[in-house]
């Protein structure tokens, strides 16, 4: 090779980002790139503006997203030391999330009806934070070290989507809990506002995802990977470009793919050799999600009839389970993609000339 290309691979290398597999499957699976293909041809397919016409696609859901879910308790308990580091999480937590799940059930119209507000309006929080993860996280990947102004810069943009769907949420669902339909009609100009912010943030959020790039590549010069910014804007585009509640059937389908995808990665490198053949890496990766199906299944399928058999009701039994797993995995996920010094996830994601990395950051 001769010495004038090797500048030019290097900086292609640099824009692309430092991948975990290559730079193919990081972009359609991690970076979402995939949703941005499998949408648009289902919708040109059905010729429809909404998703209840696809009678596959609860099996979809119950495929990816019960074993995204699952798979963070996985992870826990097959993450090198994270028994030793996090007691509480591994021993506690989830007695505590078994006493809460029971003591809404006893009290489903006020406590249970809590419950799930939570879990509802965690999601789209949870899943603005997971792209800003991993947004920063291929920075670190790619040997780019961001400054405090920089990560909030990417913060904020990812969550523009967070606050478009909490302020649809209010001006459509909540507002119409706690007043008469009567004494909103005509609807009054606050909640117009109310709405019209919704629809500006949400847009802001996409249209300031290459901003951002920009901003960060030619004022900062900060060579920020295209796939820092496909992560966060394919995210927007979900909760955008589509209704609210096809946004979050396409969010919770693609970011099951997103979460499994990169936890499967960290799993077969911390239980793997890096001179482990293709086969093995391969066999620990499926047995990794076969483990994810099973546990997801006892979760949101047998837990429930559990629940169900002992006298509870049906729905509550479904909802108030989901809603309680789906927290417990929002809190797990805050402490098992830390990177500490010496935690397996920091030699997972260091680039060998990164820098800057903090002492207790969080990857997702």
């Amino acid at each position: 090779m001769s010495n004038d290309a090797q500048p030019q691979i290097e900086a292609e290398a640099n824009w692309l980002g430092r991948s975990f597999v290559n730079p193919a499957v990081d972009y359609l699976l991690i970076g979402g790139g995939l949703s941005l293909i499998v949408i648009p041809a289902i919708y040109f397919a059905i010729q429809q503006d909404s998703m209840f016409g696809i009678a596959a696609l609860p099996w979809f859901i119950l495929a990816l997203n019960s074993a995204h879910f699952a798979a963070s308790t996985v992870r826990l308990y097959t993450k090198p030391g994270a028994g030793e580091a996090l007691p509480f999480v591994t021993l506690g937590l989830p007695l505590v999330m078994l006493f809460v799940l029971v003591i809404a059930m006893l009290r489903s119209e006020s406590l249970g009806r809590c419950l799930q507000t939570i879990y509802l309006g965690w999601s789209p929080y949870h899943y603005a934070a997971q792209a800003y993860g991993l947004s920063v996280m291929y920075c670190y990947r790619s040997g780019i070290s961001l400054a405090l102004r920089e990560k909030r810069l990417l913060w904020g943009v990812a969550m523009l989507p967070f606050v478009d769907v909490a302020l649809t949420t209010v001006s459509k669902h909540v507002v119409y809990w706690l007043l008469p339909a009567d004494q909103l009609w005509p609807v009054p100009q606050w909640l117009v506002l109310v709405r019209a912010t919704s629809d500006v943030a949400g847009w802001l959020g996409l249209a300031m995802v290459p901003l951002a790039g920009f901003w960060l590549r030619y004022r900062c010069g900060q060579n920020i990977p295209l796939i820092s910014l496909l992560v966060v804007g394919v995210n927007a585009t979900w909760f955008t470009a589509y209704s609210l509640i096809d946004g979050f059937i396409w969010a919770t389908v693609f970011h099951g793919i997103q979460y499994l995808a990169i936890v499967a990665i960290f799993h077969v490198r911390d239980h793997c050799s890096a001179d482990a053949p293709r086969k093995s890496r391969i066999a620990t990766a499926l047995r990794f999600y076969a483990m994810c199906v099973v546990l997801g299944y006892a979760l949101f399928n047998c837990l429930p009839y559990g629940f169900k058999a002992i006298g509870f009701g049906a729905a509550e039994s479904v909802l108030l389970v989901a809603a309680t797993v789906n927290i417990h995995h929002f809190i797990v996920d805050g402490y098992i993609w830390k990177l500490r010094p010496r935690d397996a996830n920091r030699r997972i994601v260091d680039a060998p000339n990164c820098r800057g990395i903090e002492r207790s950051a969080s990857l997702l």
